[in-house]
């Protein structure tokens, strides 16, 4: 069974009202949350396959610290069509994965991720920066994705999971 796994980039730093859009980095709380979501990634042993990720700033920057703090040994993929995607898009980038992988890590921006998982869960979600959701396609090929018939398993929002850590 097929499993994807979807991350917005983390928080990008408008500090220099010159950049591109395409060029703005992390700034320091998304730097801190992309760690974060690479540890949570490591300990709760999600352990996607290979991570397909938007070629923009900050999303690359959000891909190589979550695959090197979680260990996903595989190099990321960076591909184009994800920045600025329409969800029509991701989800037809998304046929297209290598069924070697039973699971991925695609990493982008809004509102393509929130309006993909509504397209593949009919969930309406929350996807601040870097929060991270997990879903279940059950299907045995990528190609075989299909609408609305998937299972949002998990929902994370970092600024969620710091609170519930510093309440205990």
């Amino acid at each position: 069974m097929k499993t994807l796994f979807i991350l917005r980039h983390a928080k990008s730093s408008w500090e220099n009202p010159d950049w591109a859009d395409f060029e703005r980095p992390l700034n320091s709380r998304g730097l801190d949350a992309a760690r974060f979501i690479g540890a949570l990634v490591y300990e709760r042993s999600l352990s996607p396959q290979i991570i397909v990720s938007s070629p923009a700033k900050r999303a690359k920057q959000t891909a190589v610290l979550v695959k090197e703090i979680a260990e996903i040994p595989k190099p990321i993929i960076f591909d184009e069509r994800i920045y600025e995607a329409s969800p029509l898009t991701l989800f037809n980038l998304i046929r297209e994965f290598d069924e070697k992988y039973e699971s991925v890590l695609i990493i982008g921006h809004n509102p393509g991720f929130e309006n993909l998982v509504r397209m593949l869960t009919g969930e309406t979600v929350s996807m601040p920066t870097a929060a991270l959701a997990k879903i279940n396609l059950g299907i045995e090929k990528w190609s075989e994705i299909e609408t609305d018939s998937n299972k949002l398993e998990i929902l994370i929002r970092p600024k969620e999971e710091i609170k519930k850590s510093t309440a205990n």
